[in-house]
């Protein structure tokens, strides 16, 4: 007898068709956009078993962003500014990270509701580089991820 492990669905959700969508920001279209762990305490017990320890910590991620979408980096420089010394009141903002399906009848989000930039990464440079596309790469920070 044969079995099958699972199926895929027609209308799946692919790795490629995302967007994330910042508070006061243009809809950021990245390249790339890191696994966002989401994580709780775990405690050890007089008796060597773990226990939850109840509360979740922050969450973090890497994106990428086309060097050559000039409105967006310009965004995501004076976001990070925003986070630098004197900060502002508005370097924390509400943002929305949404996946859509390949039709785009079903998608998943997840909600970030005080994300920050904590990092730049200028993009590499190689004169043997024949035209790879360029990017910068963001550190991104928040207290809490939500699914909706």
């Amino acid at each position: 007898m044969t079995g099958l492990k699972g199926t895929i669905e027609a209308d799946h959700i692919p790795k490629h068709k995302y967007q994330l969508v910042v508070v006061g920001l243009p809809t950021l279209d990245l390249t790339y956009v890191s696994g966002i762990e989401d994580t709780l305490d775990v405690v050890d017990l007089p008796d060597r078993t773990k226990a939850s320890g109840g509360r979740r910590g922050p969450v973090e991620m890497t994106v990428r962003l086309p060097l050559h979408h000039t409105v967006q980096q310009a965004a995501m420089e004076a976001w990070y500014r925003e986070g630098q010394d004197p900060v502002l009141p508005t370097y924390k903002k509400p943002a929305t990270l949404i996946w859509e399906s390949l039709t785009g009848t079903r998608v998943r989000s997840f909600s970030f509701p005080d994300l920050f930039v904590g990092k730049r990464v200028t993009p590499e440079g190689e004169m043997s580089n024949e035209g790879e596309m360029t990017e910068t790469e963001w550190m991104l920070h928040a207290s809490d991820i939500l699914p909706i």
